[in-house]
């Protein structure tokens, strides 16, 4: 079951949201984790034995470490840790291990390995780094443990982000669990309701759109497939998968409002950066969060520790130390993405810029302006957005190289007056975060609105909503791209 279809629009959240509402307020976590169950058995029913089995192991093993010090401690930290990463490698990595061992096997003309893939469950990416953050928090005493098996299941299992994020901390949202009640009204639920149909339009009037085009441009063969169609196809992926993601983090953050949940904000305005640094400030927030606290700065750290002197080769040992932690941290990232060479070629290409712009882009961007310093950023995010999608490097190469051939040919692709009016709605909705004003009337909108504006929103979000459900219903609904994650 997705946020995007009839059967959660129609029927699971409004019979959802009338009983939440009606029942007792000790009952609703109860209730929520019961649903939360629900809507992921719906989907995937095999997998749900394997979440819930792993997320009851993981609050026994952190409860006894909680009781617990010293090396016995440090036992039960990394045993949770083990077999959440053994369960990400199995479900997420085991195929394209075997594949490429397989690949390996070829070079000395031996048969390949007998394999059955494996399924890939969905969510488990960010259900494995939510769980991780807990075992991390509670070990280095940043937050204590639930007491409450139900509390923990539901840190977890929330149907609105365990999908695709928000990550959240513990710390974010353990209190929330215990006592959101000051939390539960008018406003809460009506704000949450229109950032819900925001994210929903994001999806299905915007991305789906552009998707359409999309895949027809990047199906075109190497003599199809024009410059210009490249270009085309390369910038409406950029804003594709922007207004896809961005769209599911709304959702989420919507349903959580209703619900008298504040989840952390995932996006904010990521295509106005001024350079790769600030992209990462800016997309997937709550990620890059995550993988600076727990990978890139005890990286970082720990290499310091040995590195005493200032200077290595001429060069100073802090940008030894950023250019170590920054590429394992990314190469890192692009893995976690997906399992294909690829997405770790995407980590690399990312963490690449970012030593670049520490050792001197951000001087130089910094001299050209905004709007300059914009641009550039922008064409870089789309190179690596190029990368990302492709099945393989040699796909990749082909793509970019297309771009920088300036080849014509005969348009084989309709470029429809819808695709191009959802083209720059998607770059005006982009990029006027750019305006300082814009930015701080969006974030007020989202986290204190007024009176006024909750209504004028509602009324908009309601006419949205019939827009969305016919939308769906004539043409049926599309997955959410990171669902692949």
């Amino acid at each position: 079951m997705i946020f995007n279809s009839s059967l959660f629009l129609l029927y699971f959240l409004p019979f959802f949201l009338i009983i939440y509402y009606l029942i007792d307020q000790k009952f609703k976590n109860w209730f929520l984790l019961f649903a939360s169950v629900l809507f992921y058995a719906w989907g995937a029913p095999k997998f749900v034995f394997y979440v819930m089995g792993s997320v009851a192991v993981d609050y026994w093993i952190i409860r006894l470490m909680n009781l617990k010090a010293g090396s016995l401690r440090r036992a039960l930290f990394w045993l949770s840790v083990l077999l959440n990463l053994a369960l990400l490698i199995y479900f997420k990595y085991m195929n394209f291990f075997v594949d490429q061992f397989n690949v390996m096997l070829s070079w000395f003309g031996s048969k390949p390995a007998d394999w059955t893939k494996i399924a890939l469950p969905v969510g488990i990416s960010f259900i494995t780094f939510q769980k991780l953050a807990y075992t991390l928090d509670v070990y280095k005493k940043r937050h204590p443990a639930f007491e409450k098996f139900g509390d923990y299941a539901l840190f977890i299992f929330m149907f609105p982000q365990m999908l695709s994020g928000p990550i959240v901390r513990p710390g974010q949202i353990a209190d929330q669990i215990a006592d959101r009640s000051q939390q539960e009204n008018a406003d809460y639920r009506l704000s949450g309701f229109y950032r819900f149909i925001i994210g929903l339009s994001k999806k299905v009037l915007i991305a789906d759109v552009l998707g359409v085009t999309v895949n027809e441009i990047f199906a075109l063969s190497s003599l199809q497939l024009s410059s210009g169609l490249a270009w085309i196809g390369a910038i409406a992926y950029t804003f594709q998968l922007y207004f896809d993601f961005s769209g599911y983090s709304d959702m989420a953050i919507g349903l959580a409002r209703m619900l008298g949940f504040r989840l952390p904000e995932n996006f904010n305005f990521p295509y106005v950066s001024q350079s790769i640094t600030e992209f990462w400030r800016r997309w997937h927030i709550t990620l890059s969060f995550w993988f600076r606290d727990y990978i890139f700065l005890p990286l970082a750290y720990s290499t310091s520790r040995k590195l005493p002197k200032e200077r290595y080769l001429g060069i100073r040992a802090d940008k030894i130390i950023y250019l170590i932690a920054t590429t394992v941290t990314f190469l890192l990232c692009g893995f976690w993405h997906g399992a294909a060479w690829t997405f770790i070629l995407w980590g690399a290409y990312m963490g690449l810029f970012l030593i670049i712009d520490r050792m001197f882009l951000l001087k130089y961007l910094k001299k050209l302006g905004k709007i300059p310093s914009i641009a550039i950023t922008f064409f870089l995010i789309m190179i690596g957005w190029l990368i990302f999608r492709s099945q393989t490097p040699d796909e990749a190469h082909f793509l970019i190289r297309k771009l920088f051939l300036f080849q014509g040919g005969e348009n084989q692709v309709w470029l429809n007056p819808k695709f191009w009016t959802m083209l720059v709605i998607a770059i005006l909705f982009s990029f006027w975060g750019g305006f300082k004003k814009v930015e701080s009337w969006i974030e007020k909108l989202y986290l204190n609105p007024g009176n006024a504006a909750i209504i004028g929103f509602s009324l908009i979000a309601l006419l949205l909503f019939i827009l969305n459900e016919a939308t769906i219903s004539s043409s049926g609904f599309s997955p959410f791209i990171y669902f692949r994650f």
